[in-house]
């Protein structure tokens, strides 16, 4: 069923396929990712079992090892047990295999710190971006803090060992410019010739990802004009924001950026549900509140963020209006596979299509 309204957002709603890979028809793929989310279960075993005091949590633990991993042997067996076969469908499972369990929000005492950590250098960090002399790198500045935000992802293999460090340890990670896909000076044109209306960012990670990347890249959004909604997911789900955490997180901000405080209060910044349960986005999914409000505030920009909302799907999907899709490529295979390596940075611009 093709959700109401969805035409102001998808340029063909319907032809939108959220998936950028499907399993079914790729080998090779399949046989990786069932092997990589087999490997990932011990990780969130671990997780689980280091992080509370419950004593029901070790037979917990091993009851949702067992539903994820029989679930992965039965897509081995039968690809087509769900009709589908993407990395989305993978990353869902495994969502209701932990709910199923009692596991609900796995890492919130993790993200809660993690927000709290990275307010407390958010001033340091939009001085030092004021400071920069010129609005091209300042934007530069502004883009490449998203990136380097962006690899503070508990659901990533390759990135578990600056996962304690900083902003400006994965600044030095990520990828050297020209980026395997670099549309930046395409956008630094566009937003010499252009201020869009309204900005619909769909977020990602707690913590760095959130509040050192995300947050300066809409306070420059915000002082150029354009207002701007923060999209969140509904439920938990690894350590991604929920709209309720970003409400927090952005009470906290207000007390420390002027800009955020007021675009708060004038309505020019607020947090929505994406109507999202797992770590992927189907723009088919978006909760109708959310999809009418987008149109009602003439959403004139959209901003995917992350390997789940920007990479495992919507990497080749055709908005209706101009988009930002920004990610690093944190998995070796999966670099090589598009052609660059273990953190390459995804960033692309694309203007809305014309009308014909």
């Amino acid at each position: 069923m093709e959700h109401f309204g969805l035409s102001h957002i998808l340029y063909e709603p319907d032809k939108y396929s959220p998936d950028t890979l499907d399993l079914l028809n790729d080998e090779e793929a399949r046989e990786y990712w069932l092997n990589t989310c087999e490997k990932l279960v011990e990780k969130y075993v671990n997780f689980a079992l280091s992080n509370t005091e419950d004593p029901t949590v070790e037979i917990r633990a091993l009851k949702f090892k067992t539903c994820y991993i029989e679930a992965l042997k039965e897509l081995r067996i039968n690809p087509l047990a769900h009709g589908q076969l993407t990395i989305r469908l993978l990353l869902d499972i495994n969502e209701t295999c932990l709910r199923s369990q009692g596991f609900f929000d796995l890492w919130k005492q993790q993200k809660k710190y993690e927000n709290e950590t990275a307010l407390a250098t958010l001033a340091v960090r939009l001085a030092e971006i004021d400071a920069l002399p010129d609005d091209r790198q300042r934007w530069t500045e502004l883009c490449r803090g998203v990136l380097a935000g962006n690899m503070f992802d508990w659901g990533a293999q390759a990135v578990t060992s600056i996962l304690n460090c900083g902003l400006y340890e994965a600044l030095d990670k990520i990828q050297q410019r020209p980026w395997l896909h670099d549309g930046l000076d395409k956008w630094m044109e566009k937003l010499e010739k252009t201020v869009h209306h309204c900005a619909a960012v769909f977020v990602d990670n707690s913590g760095v990802d959130i509040v050192l990347g995300i947050l300066p890249f809409v306070r420059a959004l915000l002082l150029r004009g354009t207002s701007v909604i923060l999209c969140a997911n509904e439920w938990p789900a690894l350590n991604d924001i929920t709209n309720v955490e970003l409400e927090e997180v952005l009470q906290h901000a207000s007390l420390i950026c002027p800009v955020i405080a007021a675009a708060m209060a004038t309505g020019d910044l607020v947090v929505r549900s994406s109507g999202q349960r797992g770590p992927c986005l189907d723009l088919r999914t978006i909760s109708v509140g959310l999809c009418t409000e987008m149109k009602m505030r003439g959403v004139d920009l959209i901003i995917l963020e992350g390997m789940g909302r920007a990479l495992h799907t919507n990497l080749n999907a055709r908005l209706a209006v101009d988009s930002l899709k920004l990610a690093v490529v944190k998995n070796a295979w999966l670099a090589q596979r598009l052609g660059g390596p273990l953190f390459s940075v995804i960033f692309l611009y694309e203007d809305k299509p014309s009308e014909t």
